[in-house]
């Protein structure tokens, strides 16, 4: 058994500070072999769902990170940030004074379906060849094409005005930000806005509560991770449902 390669796809809920580098070297080491890959990166301070490919399923490592996600999040009005989200330094700060429900509502359903939404320069989006996060780091910023995407759904769980907090749900097509919508939902009410948390609960069909978590995955061994392994077969004809 062990002389045969593994393959099969892994869902992982990562902790913050956990990269999607460190998943796939895990699992390189603990089954023994070479090729894995990873379906999208998660921001540094992002919790939730990674998906890791290995061996014949990482030819499907373009089409599983074309699928639709969905996040849930916490951003704070006010704040505005380089980075967009908590990592960064602060860049700006306004007054929420003013700032109703119906203002942060009006907000989001104008960025709901499609539209154009311009990649952070924290990203790993390639500009002549170089991440825009390289560039960022030295302080220099470059322009960025916009992207379209797609909000298929949001929902606002909680609006604490005295906090100057939002807790949302959204449900995105690939290539979506949730820094950015954050950010440009502050700009749209005027008073600036970055991201706090963020957490990926699922990915095309796959759900956060079929992941294995962190501590689990390092404690593991090659068989009782083996047994985690969701089939290629399995992986394909979920995907044609």
């Amino acid at each position: 058994m062990t002389t045969n390669q593994p393959c099969g796809v892994l869902l992982v809920d990562k902790d913050p500070g956990f990269t999607s580098h460190n998943a796939v070297a895990l699992c390189r080491r603990i089954l023994q072999t070479k090729k894995v890959g990873h379906c999208g990166t998660l921001d540094p301070m992002a919790t939730g769902m990674l998906i890791v490919v290995i061996g014949k399923a990482t030819k499907l490592q373009d089409k599983l990170m074309s699928e639709d996600k969905v996040y849930t999040a916490t951003m704070k009005l006010g704040i505005e940030t380089n980075s967009q989200d908590a990592d960064g330094e602060v860049v700006a700060e306004k007054s929420t004074e003013g700032i109703t429900e119906e203002n942060i509502r009006a907000a989001f359903e104008h960025f709901n379906g499609e539209f154009d939404q311009v990649p952070p320069m924290y990203s790993a989006v390639k500009i002549n060849g170089v991440p825009c996060y390289k560039l960022a780091r030295k302080g220099k910023e470059v322009e960025r094409k916009p992207r379209r995407v797609k909000v298929l759904s949001y929902e606002i769980t909680r609006i604490d005005l005295v906090q100057a907090e939002v807790n949302f749900t959204v449900h995105c097509s690939k290539g979506f930000y949730v820094r950015t919508y954050a950010h440009d939902i502050g700009q749209r009410l005027g008073c600036g806005a970055h991201l706090t948390a963020l957490r990926r609960v699922r990915s095309g069909h796959f759900d956060i509560a079929q992941a294995v978590d962190v501590p689990t995955l390092k404690a593991a061994g090659r068989e009782e991770l083996l047994a985690r392994l969701l089939p290629l077969e399995q992986v394909l004809a979920n995907r044609s449902v």
